[in-house]
């Protein structure tokens, strides 16, 4: 099973166990989120399943992301364009950041295991229970750098 099958299944059920009923536009929006490999606009969504000859309303990709990121099944991040986007969370944890281009507006995701160790232990000092963290790096891409 690939991971977006695993996501989505995941979505699915969860979805079930919380006596939501199976719906085209709240499928279609995880099926898509299921495919990508980083985070998307809600509008991009829209663009895209349009594309696909879904015709789904913005308003029902907005509530689908919406009873989405309220199960924890998707995280929503800001890159620093006042838009938000989404990505499906991995049902075992496993995550990604980004770092934003601020001229091409570029968006990379990266793993760092230490960075992740240093935000347990830094979890480990501060009074809050930590439900999870986004980091967002901003700069200059490579091909920004060379123009």
């Amino acid at each position: 099973m690939s991971h977006s099958d695993k996501w989505t299944d995941h979505a699915q059920n969860v979805l079930k166990e919380k006596g939501f009923s199976r719906g085209g536009a709240r499928d279609a929006v995880i099926e898509f989120l299921g495919r990508q490999d980083c985070a998307t606009t809600a509008q991009e969504i829209h663009q895209a399943l349009g594309r696909e000859g879904r015709a789904i309303g913005i308003a029902s990709v907005y509530r689908s992301l919406e009873a989405l990121h309220n199960l924890q099944l998707v995280q929503r991040f800001d890159a620093g364009d006042g838009e938000g986007r989404y990505e499906a969370v991995a049902p075992g944890g496993e995550h990604h950041h980004h770092v934003v281009c601020d001229e091409c507006d570029r968006i990379l995701p990266f793993e760092d295991p230490a960075l992740e160790r240093v935000i347990d232990k830094l979890a480990e000092r501060i009074p809050y229970a930590i439900a999870g963290h986004d980091v967002v790096l901003h700069g200059r891409c490579p091909d920004c750098q060379k123009a």
